[in-house]
């Protein structure tokens, strides 16, 4: 009895520790993504789609008539909602705390988000409806991305890998300041300015440090239900809800930290799988493998792979070179470049702003999630390679590049 107790405790512990792994979130993304497709593109792929998108027949909020729109605008709310308390958390009191800490990953971010973005309209033209897709390979996925690097263990600097994080938190703060700016239809007043009334009251409680986690869930529920009434992205309600609630210890504990830590599990293992699930599934007989030529999902393929790889790495070579900010403690030249590589993982995110670029053409956001497995394919297999065969910088009292 007590061998079998000791055997079960001890497999228990194994699988906390599988489940908190890095590398099982980001393998679990890659396996749904190739479930997806296989079935989008087998015999399954009717039912497939019938799962996500025929009407449901009991409504209880009338604009998320579909699974898929229950995934996309409300799961993805609590998936934005833990980014923003990230975001907090590291704007306050972590790696965004002071200007010297954040001056290299904003600049970073932001190359690596204007980058790509020109490189998708250069390829894709500027006229509409592809000019509506600039920002879909502007987006890092966290999951993805951090997933990779787990696999390579050792041999990847804790440096390089906070580095990495710091960039995509501030790239997620990007894609949702445009999601919020630039793919936004229309606005209903009534609904907007009453989203506002009780982003105020949030706003109330989180400075008069209101103790009670219930009030800010209620009224967080109230402002993501005004919000994806106005015509503002539902998701925009997680973040700003996030920014309200308190991180400085109260009757003991930190109710942000509390909630980070109890919704980033579900998180990495439920939401964000489902969601790739419901939106990875690209049927290629109406597009064909060489549809990836095609000017769209060519445009976000080469802003993923390329554009976020010479965005970032140039933003950190100027920098350092400039003596703007030093480069990551530990970390080679060529490690950095691999680095920068996997920052073109795009999926969840890029995912997301696929489908709402193209809202009224499923054929365009068909290609973009096309043109986003394409990119990230590549740049996780790249970014993979480099940092596996990059020689280790060898320490003899400071670093030496291995570059």
């Amino acid at each position: 009895m007590i061998s079998h107790r000791k055997y079960a405790n001890e497999l228990a512990v194994r699988f906390t520790k599988l489940m908190s792994s890095d590398a099982t979130s980001g393998i679990l993304l890659i396996f749904v993504a190739l479930m997806a497709l296989f079935i989008a593109n087998s015999s399954l792929g009717h039912g497939y789609h019938e799962l996500f998108h025929h009407p449901l027949g009991w409504r209880p909020v009338a604009r998320l008539d579909t699974l898929h729109a229950w995934i996309n605008d409300a799961l993805m709310a609590v998936f934005f909602f833990v980014v923003g308390l990230e975001i907090k958390r590291e704007v306050i009191d972590g790696e965004l705390s002071s200007p010297a800490r954040r001056r290299l990953p904003v600049l970073a971010a932001l190359a690596g988000m204007a980058v790509p973005a020109l490189i998708y309209l250069a390829t894709a033209g500027t006229a509409l409806p592809a000019q509506r897709g600039w920002a879909i390979p502007a987006a890092t996925d966290i999951a993805f991305a951090v997933g990779v690097l787990a696999l390579l263990g050792p041999r990847v600097p804790a440096s390089l890998r906070l580095f990495l994080l710091t960039v995509a938190i501030v790239d997620d703060l990007g894609a949702v300041a445009v999601i919020a700016l630039f793919y936004t239809a229309r606005i209903e007043p009534v609904w907007a300015v009453t989203a506002l009334g009780l982003l105020v009251a949030l706003v109330a409680c989180g400075r008069l440090r209101v103790p009670f986690m219930p009030v800010y869930l209620l009224l967080g529920l109230g402002l993501w239900f005004c919000v994806l009434n106005s015509g503002i992205h539902a998701t925009v309600a997680g973040v700003l809800l996030a920014f309200t609630i308190p991180l400085r210890p109260m009757r003991g504990r930190s109710m942000l930290l509390k909630l980070e830590h109890g919704l980033a599990p579900w998180n990495s293992f439920l939401i964000v799988p489902l969601f790739g699930f419901a939106n990875a599934g690209v049927a290629l007989a109406g597009i064909g493998l060489a549809g990836v030529l095609d000017p769209v999902p060519l445009g976000v393929t080469l802003g993923l792979f390329l554009g976020k790889q010479i965005g970032i790495f140039a933003a950190i070579l100027l920098a350092d070179r400039l003596g703007f900010a030093s480069r990551p403690e530990g970390a080679s030249w060529i490690q950095l470049w691999g680095m920068a590589v996997l920052c073109g993982i795009g999926f969840t995110m890029s995912l997301f702003i696929g489908a709402l670029a193209f809202p009224g053409d499923p054929h365009l956001v068909e290609e973009a999630k096309l043109g986003v497995l394409a990119g990230s394919l590549l740049s996780s297999l790249l970014g993979f390679a480099i940092l596996r065969l990059a020689p280790q910088p060898r320490r003899a009292g400071r670093t030496v590049d291995a570059a």
